[in-house]
């Protein structure tokens, strides 16, 4: 483990430093000692700190056995992190009600107050992250807000003691995190700054081996809030930060008689191993990318409007009451692997599979450097074609694995096309952004289920090349099609109303190509049985619209640098359709860079 991968562990998973041992203080703990002072502490008092200091113990004890738990399953952790919020929210409550009781007989500290409210929105994120339901995004957000308002760790930098100061910095962190998943990018700058200034005050008046990691966080954050291409400018020339998760009419919907599948997207498996990507906590900022393009956008979001110290927190706890039909969720469950081991991928990978309920897809989602094959052989099958690198610790040169193996054997460190076979028992419904990922358009559907693979292009041209630090243009059309649109066509900014003339157009356009693929007499069921689910149709629509866009652009030429897929959508149809290609033109002419696209009618050679 790195230092820097150290750090943002101890970011989720803090030590426990504040003992309870020591609970009798103030001025009568301080006049006197041993019996005598507890002596003159009225019994009701003195039960009230007893009582604290018990519900203090368990909730540590139970939060550091947060860890402990599986990571992957549906069922065996809820039970615990019900405890878990049970107990916390006891404690919260049980604080507010004899604070002043606290105060005087325990001395209380507003930074343990603090901590607290940082541990219940540590709760809330790690919920969130189990669940993908993002109502948990805002009950933390609602926790780390406070604490900033109410300055419970304001006294810290007053006290000679560096582990409290790394707690501070520590909330400081998570806090980024959450505010980054939010789409908070205004309150995320503020809070870096904040962060710098606590860092730099930090390792001034400690010495401290640990300045270089917390200086490495602060220039991952700040290149992930940078990473996006094209920033939209107000009136005003203020940035102004849309978010990009699926709303409300915010995906064509289902004609009337149409016929299409009713699966549903239940799991997503989000794979992160590209090498010198922009990240922040374990999380590239093509993993953040895709991670939003499966949620649909919260509502309710907690607000900072409150005054500081107005705000009435109260823990809510996530319903634990089993039900024969659970609830429809909101959001598919996703389990974020950032640069895992095969055996890691295979686990979660197995563990999804197993838990995928009737009618469901599992998708999974590789953002991974390529691993091709070295030589050919007479028979050529599913693990001869290469795929994408796991994690190990062998060499990596200019971003493509140094091969130092047998030219017969196999990459043992490579996720193959044939190690998915088995999971294709299933609907499987396969993302691939790789310098290889042509190697999964091999694919045989043994099962006859559906299955689907949306490949990136291989080839960028050199222009596109520089930018992949910042994320791949590929996933940055399944996220987001005009930022991605914009970014090919070489704009770095765009007046808000320009933007939301272009949006509204998109709309327009996302309802025909969606009547291309339901109304297309020669395409694979495959696409049909997958696009009744909202969020798997709006990837299959931004798919088809960046092919489109990539054919008529007049810098990709080779036909790698065209997305595939598995089966073969029928072109004409669809990618090609010159009434698509007629909306490329049209909405080129209205950014005004038309100049860089082919004619529609053009014969381009593929």
């Amino acid at each position: 483990m790195t230092k820097c991968s150290l750090v943002l562990t101890y970011v989720l998973w803090p030590l426990s430093s504040h003992r309870c041992s020591l609970v009798f203080q103030g001025r009568e703990a301080g006049a006197m000692t041993g019996a005598g002072a507890e002596d003159d502490i009225p019994l009701g008092e003195r039960k009230t700190v007893t009582d604290f200091c018990y519900l203090l113990d368990k909730s540590k004890q139970l939060f550091n056995g947060l860890r402990d738990l599986p990571q992957y399953g549906h069922k065996q952790w809820q039970s615990y992190f019900g405890r878990t919020f049970d107990v916390y929210t006891k404690l919260w409550k049980f604080q507010q009600q004899h604070r002043q009781v606290l105060d005087n007989r325990y001395g209380l500290k507003r930074w343990q107050i603090g901590e607290v409210a940082s541990k219940i929105g540590q709760l809330y994120y790690h919920y969130y992250l189990r669940t993908s339901e993002t109502s948990y995004l805002n009950e933390a957000f609602s926790f780390y807000s406070a604490i900033r308002q109410r300055s419970y760790y304001y006294q810290v930098n007053k006290e000679d003691r560096p582990e409290l100061v790394v707690k501070k910095l520590r909330y400081y962190a998570r806090y980024i995190v959450v505010c980054l998943l939010l789409n908070k990018m205004d309150l995320v700058k503020v809070l870096v700054k904040e962060l710098s200034e606590e860092i730099e005050d930090y390792t001034q008046r400690f010495n401290t081996e640990d300045q270089l990691e917390w200086n490495l966080v602060l220039q991952e954050v700040a290149a992930f809030v940078e990473a996006d291409p094209v920033v939209v400018l107000n009136d005003e020339n203020t940035v102004v930060f849309t978010s990009n998760r699926l709303q409300e009419g915010g995906v064509p919907q289902l004609e009337q008689g149409m016929v299409v599948g009713q699966l549903t997207l239940a799991d997503a498996l989000i794979i992160g191993n590209c090498n010198n990507q922009v990240k922040f906590s374990e999380l590239t900022i093509d993993m953040f990318r895709i991670l939003q393009a499966l949620e649909r956008e919260p509502v309710n979001l907690a607000t900072t409007t409150s005054k500081p110290g107005t705000l009435a927190l109260t823990p809510c706890l996530p319903s634990q009451e089993p039900s024969e039909k659970p609830a429809k969720r909101e959001n598919p469950h996703k389990y974020l692997l950032y640069k895992p081991t095969f055996s890691q991928l295979y686990t979660f990978l197995s563990a999804s599979f197993k838990e995928l309920p009737a009618n469901s897809v599992l998708l999974v989602y590789l953002s991974a450097t390529g691993v091709f094959p070295t030589g050919r052989l007479d028979y050529e099958g599913p693990y001869d074609f290469g795929g994408v690198l796991t994690n190990t610790n062998r060499d990596v040169v200019n971003g493509e694995t140094v091969q130092k193996r047998n030219q017969a054997q196999k990459e043992m460190h490579c996720l193959h096309p044939g190690d998915l076979f088995p999971f294709t028992r299933k609907p499987l419904f396969v993302i691939v952004d790789s310098s290889n990922s042509t190697a999964y358009k091999n694919f045989t559907n043994l099962f006859g289920q559906p299955l689907v693979c949306l490949l990136s292009p291989t080839v960028y041209p050199k222009s596109m090349q520089d930018q992949s630090q910042r994320g791949s243009l590929f996933t940055l059309f399944l996220y987001c099609p005009l930022l991605a649109f914009l970014s090919v066509c070489g704009l770095s900014s765009l007046r808000q109303g320009l933007w939301e003339k272009a949006e509204e157009f998109l709309h327009k356009v996302y309802r025909d190509i969606g009547q291309m693929i339901t109304r297309s007499q020669a395409i694979d069921q495959a696409f049909l049985q997958f696009y009744g689910d909202e969020f798997l149709r709006l990837l299959l629509i931004r798919f088809v619209f960046c092919s489109a866009t990539l054919r008529l652009h007049k810098l990709f030429r080779e036909s790698r640098s065209f997305p595939e897929s598995y089966p073969q959508l029928p072109k004409q149809d669809t990618v090609e359709s010159s009434l698509l290609q007629k909306h490329v033109l049209e909405l080129a002419a209205m950014l005004d860079v038309r100049s860089l696209f082919w004619d529609g009618t053009l014969d381009v050679n593929y």
